[in-house]
This record gives structure tokens, sequence and C-alpha cells, in this order.
């Protein structure tokens, strides 16, 4: 199991400042030595030295995550603008056919849809996961005047998709991935999603505000979360927002440090990023998170940031 990242921030997309990619350049050039610039090796050296803040970013799409399987399968996590980034520089399946997983429809999560380059090939299929009845009536909204062009328009698209409608707690397998999922405490619902292949397994929790019963090790529903190889969890609030936020339905990043080790995850990847935080913001919650985890018991997990282009095999 290959996991792409292709879009990793919440709410709309956040590219990059004319302000934030100065602010970068001057930092970089404030590093700077003589030394640094006596050849090539020693540019590059100096460059591969740059904290990743400051020589890469996080990215500025919305979540799309993809699955790609030894068999060929390619998943596909939610449809937000890194959803074209996919459709630009994947290759499309040999089969023509996706699998597309919806956590939920709010609009950072469907907004790629328009733009997903392979839609407009007649050779491509699509089936649609949610626990949604209303999805296929969401996404014909989406794509109809005056939203958008003509050529886009649901009516000529639609042959491509077909709709499963899935439960809270189902367990199910799709090109012998086993898939489970589990309603999550979002605002009009959001559900994770279980995959199992090849005795590895992952988990993709955006959008979730955890509560304390998801927490608690008496529930036998809970143990969807146990023992993930990977959990890409929303951590989208720094400390400072943990109050003025509440009920917004996203966590603060301790609280998915603490989630993780309740349910013994072995890697966490803190995702659903806040659009307003700069690189260096962001990579700072990382950094706390990683001083955090040190302080709990289970301190073998390992915390990263998902980050737009990144892979992760499993």
């Amino acid at each position: 199991m290959i996991i792409h990242f292709w879009g990793t921030r919440g709410s709309i997309p956040s590219p990059l400042t004319p302000e934030q990619v100065q602010s970068k350049i001057i930092a970089a050039i404030e590093r700077i030595s003589p030394k640094d610039i006596e050849s090539q090796d020693a540019r590059m050296r100096f460059i591969a030295s740059l904290p990743p803040w400051l020589f890469g970013t996080v990215g500025g799409n919305t979540p799309c995550v993809g699955l790609s399987f030894g068999n060929g399968a390619k998943f596909i996590l939610d449809a937000g603008s890194g959803l074209r980034e996919l459709g630009l520089h994947d290759c499309i399946p040999k089969d023509f056919h996706y699998t597309l997983f919806f956590s939920h429809f709010h609009w950072d999560h469907i907004q790629g849809i328009p733009f997903f380059g392979p839609v407009f090939n007649p050779k491509v299929h699509i089936d649609v996961y949610s626990a949604f009845p209303a999805a296929e009536t969401i996404l014909s909204r989406q794509n109809s005047c005056p939203y958008f062009p003509v050529n886009a328009r649901w009516e000529n698209i639609r042959n491509r998709f077909t709709f499963h409608l899935i439960e809270n707690g189902e367990t199910f397998f799709v090109d012998d991935v086993k898939i489970s999922v589990k309603k999550m405490n979002h605002p009009g619902n959001s559900y994770s999603y279980s995959f199992e292949e090849g005795g590895k397994k992952f988990i993709y929790a955006t959008d979730v505000e955890l509560q304390p019963h998801d927490f608690d090790r008496t529930r036998e529903e809970n143990f969807f979360f146990e023992n993930a190889d990977v959990l890409v969890i929303d951590s989208q609030y720094n400390a400072d927002e943990e109050f003025r936020k509440k009920n917004w339905g996203h966590n603060i990043f301790s609280r998915a440090v603490d989630f993780g080790n309740t349910w013994h995850a072995k890697r966490l990847y803190l995702f659903h990023h806040e659009p307003t935080y700069s690189d260096q913001k962001i990579y700072a919650i990382l950094q706390t998170a990683r001083w955090y985890k040190d302080s709990c018991e289970n301190q073998g997990m390992e915390i990263n940031l998902a980050v737009e282009g990144q892979e992760i095999e499993l």
C-alpha cells in the first residue's frame, strides 16, 4: 500500500503569498556563509541543511489522499483541491477505474471534482462510497450552472460515476482491501475509514473533534482505531485556539497525540492544517507535538506532518 498526500490543508486552499515567499528567501540568505557558495556541491549541501519549513512547504491544497495497491487498484480519499494535482500528475489506472471515498461533503472535500481531468475521459469510471444518501444530489448541484460552465455540468459527467451507500460500523471489501467506516464528531457528521491490506492497517480520520468517549477502551466500536500502522488525523489547531474554536469540529494537536497513544498507533500524521498558519508555525506545532509525545507513555509512536507530495509505503 502506498499513501500519497495530494492535499493536506483544511477549510480553504491557501497557496503561499508573495510575502511568505519573500520571507523564506530572506531567511535563507541570512543563513548563507562564504563557504556555502564555494562550489556546486557546497551550495547543494547548504540547501539540504535548511529546515523543511524554509526549504519547502506543507502545501496549500485541501484534502485529497491517494492509495495505490499492488494489484493496481487506486483509491482516492476526499476530493478537495488536491484532486486536481492527482489528476495532473498521477497515472490513470490501466483499467481506467478509481474508487473514491468521501469523509463528508463540506466544500473543502468536494471542490476538486470539477477540476479532476480524468472525469472528462469517457473511458474512466469512478465508484463513489459515502455514508450520505444525498451524495449524488450534492455533487450534481455543485456541478451545475451557475456554479460551473456547460461542459462540466453534471449531466455531461454523470455516467462516469456509480454511487454506493455505506453505513456506520460497516465492514466490506473493495479490490481485496478490507474497509471499515466509523462516524465521528463533526458538524453534519464525518466518517473515518480503515483500510487493511497485506497485514498493514491505515486509518484516515479527518475533520473530527475528538470526544472523551473516543478514548474509551471499554467501547467495542472504538477498537476500529487499534494498532494502526499509519493514522492520519485532523490536527488543525494549536493550544491558543482550543477553547475559542470549541465545537468547530477539529482537533488540537495534543489531543490527536493522546488519541494515537491510546490506540497504539505506530505512525501518526498531523493533517487538515489550519489555512491561516504559516509553514513555520505548522512545523513548530510538529516539534511541540513530538515534545509532548515524549512525555507520554507510548514514546515509540512516530509523529510527522502530512505534507503535500509526500508518499508513505506500507
